[in-house]
């Protein structure tokens, strides 16, 4: 059964997300019939790369917070994602368009390495504060999971898989996806926000009897929680 993810590696809820996820299917008898997708979104498509600029201060800058709040409001995300075992150090996150980092992922996933590439991009921009657009960061990931330098610079240097990307966020919006991270399981249901466990142990146990029975139904239920939507509302 495909589980697809829509994500950005600058939404710091599907990072927590991720891995309350795969609390849950680690739990998940039906695990080993499980795939999973990862799918591209963009939370600001416009964003441009500046890597001197601190990630408070551009937070400052586009939602019109005092550059206090902005500070708070990464430090209540990093209590949150240290209750997962994450550590997220966000004085060293890099302002960084995704564009070319979904790029990079897409192209993993034609190698069977999307889980691994996401992972590496996650802890690359919240952990390690590392510039996520830049193409030798994204060479040097790609290699650090068994990808060809080589091959990933001549896809970064091209405008390969960048009509994935843009499908992959249009396809968000047919299914509903107002914000990441969001969980679509097997076309059916739905999962948006880093939920506990719970829930998506629920939606897993849910979704895979129909899909044992063979019993399609078009109908998506969500659940709701943190996530992050276009505008950069990350709750």
């Amino acid at each position: 059964m495909k589980i697809e993810i829509w994500s950005d590696v600058m939404c710091p809820f599907c990072y927590i997300g991720k891995r309350k996820f795969e609390s849950a299917l680690d739990r998940f008898p039906g695990k080993e019939h499980i795939e999973i997708e990862w799918k591209s979104f963009q939370l600001n498509p416009a964003m441009k790369t500046e890597p001197g600029k601190s990630i408070n201060d551009y937070l400052a800058e586009v939602k019109g917070w005092t550059r206090e709040y902005a500070e708070e409001a990464n430090n209540h995300v990093t209590r949150i994602a240290g209750e997962v075992g994450l550590e997220y150090n966000m004085d060293k996150a890099v302002v960084a368009n995704s564009f070319d980092a979904h790029r990079f992922v897409q192209f993993a996933k034609t190698k069977g390495k999307g889980d691994a590439a996401e992972e590496q991009l996650f802890k690359a921009y919240f952990t390690d504060g590392k510039n996520t657009a830049d193409h030798e960061t994204l060479v040097n990931l790609g290699e650090q999971i068994g990808l060809d330098g080589d091959e990933i610079r001549e896809v970064l240097g091209s405008n390969k898989f960048a009509e994935a990307v843009r499908k992959d966020v249009y396809e968000a919006q047919q299914v509903g996806a107002r914000g990441v991270p969001f969980f679509v399981l097997d076309r059916k249901y739905a999962v948006s926000g880093a939920q506990q466990p719970e829930t998506f142990l629920g939606a897993l146990e849910k979704s895979f009897g129909e899909w044992e029975l063979k019993n399609p139904s078009p109908v998506i239920a969500y659940a709701e929680g943190a996530s992050c939507t276009p505008e950069g509302e990350c709750n």
